[in-house]
């Protein structure tokens, strides 16, 4: 539990990196730039929405952008994102899509237990994975592959999604746009400690 304490620590020093990149980023490209990440990141490519959603919320909290139109442009991003890996496990053979791993950020293993957990659990797989670091997308794949009903996987995926949504554009618009650097510092490595331990819990959980 240190380590991954420590571990997490560090990620806050990488996050406050990336934090400065993509705000930069959303600067120049505006709206377009938050639609197609957030596209990508659904569809389980290597875009951090937990520094993405961040960045765009203290945009709009210093006038660049507006959260509620941010809030709506996520949302529909992530529905297009989340669909292209559903129908994309629903169509393809999970042999077929595990040749094709190293285009997504996951591995073998990784998607092989989230499979075995959503055999198990089903629709909670799905609102739960929505709230979780590194396998947003990927509980998308397990949920084609047993052709869950359209109906069930986009109410538990919406849910989960907008809770997801709220909380860091949330944070990015009060937190990060708090006047301390100090306290919005401590923000950063809180929010990188609670989402790394939070991956972690579910990943051991999901191995068993």
């Amino acid at each position: 539990m240190i380590l991954h304490i420590l571990l997490a620590l560090n990620l806050s020093g990488i996050f406050a990196g990336a934090a400065s990149f993509f705000t930069s980023f959303l600067r120049n490209y505006g709206y377009l730039a938050i639609f197609l990440l957030m596209i990508l990141e659904a569809a389980s490519l290597p875009i951090p929405s937990e520094v993405v959603l961040p960045a765009a919320g203290l945009l709009a909290a210093t006038g660049v952008f507006n959260v509620y139109l941010i809030f709506a442009v996520v949302t529909v991003a992530s529905i297009i994102g989340i669909t292209i890996d559903y129908y994309l496990a629903y169509f393809l053979e999970k042999e077929v899509v595990y040749k094709h791993l190293k285009l997504f950020r996951i591995t073998q293993p990784q998607l092989d237990a989230f499979d075995k957990w959503f055999g198990r659990n089903g629709s909670f797989t799905v609102f739960i994975g929505r709230m979780l670091p590194e396998v947003r997308g990927l509980v998308s794949l397990p949920a084609g592959f047993a052709k869950m009903p359209l109906k069930k996987f986009y109410s538990y995926s919406i849910l989960g999604i907008t809770i997801w949504d709220i909380l860091l554009l949330g944070f990015g618009y009060y937190a990060l746009n708090a006047h301390s650097a100090y306290i919005a510092m401590v923000a950063a490595a809180g929010l990188a400690i609670v989402l790394y331990l939070l991956y972690r819990f579910v990943v051991k959980k999901s191995m068993n």
